[in-house]
């Protein structure tokens, strides 16, 4: 009974991480269309913003929920405004300058801090599960991607920025002509998806050694994540989350992590074959 407890949490701890890494591609991809090749690097300036800031004696969660999102967030919105706000609507081009990107901050990072791993300690301990060891962390990650899926949910559905939002990117020029700016609102989404994806690094920063190659780790995740969701955003997230996270654990907790990887990719080819239009595309068409 108790390893069955664990495998639980461990399972639920799984389907999280996928939807926290993953959500900012979710809402840059799936909203904006915008093929993100440097997701993971964000996501490593995120996680890098959390160990210089408590470097400096900053509070962790703070760093980790205000500062490591706020500084990914003003990253993201210069390079949308210098490079990215000129290719929307061709995927192709955007795919090869976010790669670009990529590399450009992969070689100005390497260059600041080295290319050395480092990182910094998972808070609060660590609780029993018979004799079983379940550390605390992995609950606060759980409890995060739930808040995370309610709060996008909410946005998007019962607020008008997150209206705002969608009209736009389904009909720039009607938005245009009502007075809204295109221009704010593709930036200020794209904004969210980079706040979005440098939480995520800051919240794996205590769970992974940090290194400025840390995000090719993490972007083929979550783009099989977000491509077999499906064209809903927020329920696409979710449901491809908990298929591919709980085919990846449980069979780790059956082999080894090696072939739980195989298995997510795996499953993920079959799922695609299967429903190519993804998961929403296919069981909840007109969703969010």
């Amino acid at each position: 009974m108790d390893l069955v407890a664990v495998v639980a949490i461990q399972v639920a701890f799984a389907i999280a991480s996928l939807i926290v890494v993953s959500a900012g591609l979710a809402v840059v991809f799936g909203m904006m269309k915008v093929i993100n090749l440097a997701h993971g690097e964000f996501m490593m300036l995120g996680a890098y913003a959390v160990i210089t800031a408590t470097k400096f004696g900053i509070n962790i969660w703070l760093s980790m929920f205000v500062v490591a999102p706020a500084f990914v967030a003003l990253v993201g919105v210069v390079l949308e405004r210098l490079f990215i706000r000129r290719l929307y609507g061709r995927m192709v081009d955007t795919m090869l300058v976010t790669w670009g990107l990529s590399l450009l901050l992969i070689g100005v990072v390497t260059s600041i801090v080295g290319n050395t791993t480092t990182g910094i300690s998972a808070p609060l301990g660590s609780f029993s599960v018979g004799a079983y060891s379940v550390s605390n962390y992995s609950l606060v990650i759980i409890a995060v991607a739930i808040v995370l899926v309610i709060a996008l949910r909410l946005l998007l559905v019962r607020t008008s920025l997150g209206l705002i939002a969608r009209g736009t990117m389904l009909n720039p020029q009607m938005a245009d002509a009502l007075g809204i700016d295109p221009g704010v609102v593709y930036s200020g989404t794209f904004a969210l998806g980079a706040a979005l994806s440098g939480l995520a690094g800051a919240l794996l920063a205590p769970l992974t050694g940090v290194v400025p190659t840390m995000g090719g780790a993490f972007v083929a995740k979550a783009f099989i994540t977000v491509i077999g969701g499906g064209p809903a955003v927020v329920l696409g997230l979710v449901t491809s989350s908990a298929l591919f996270g709980a085919i990846n654990q449980l069979m780790t907790f059956a082999s080894t992590p090696v072939f739980g990887e195989v298995a997510l990719l795996v499953g993920a080819i079959v799922m695609l074959r299967i429903l190519p239009q993804g998961i929403t595309g296919r069981f909840f068409k007109g969703a969010l």
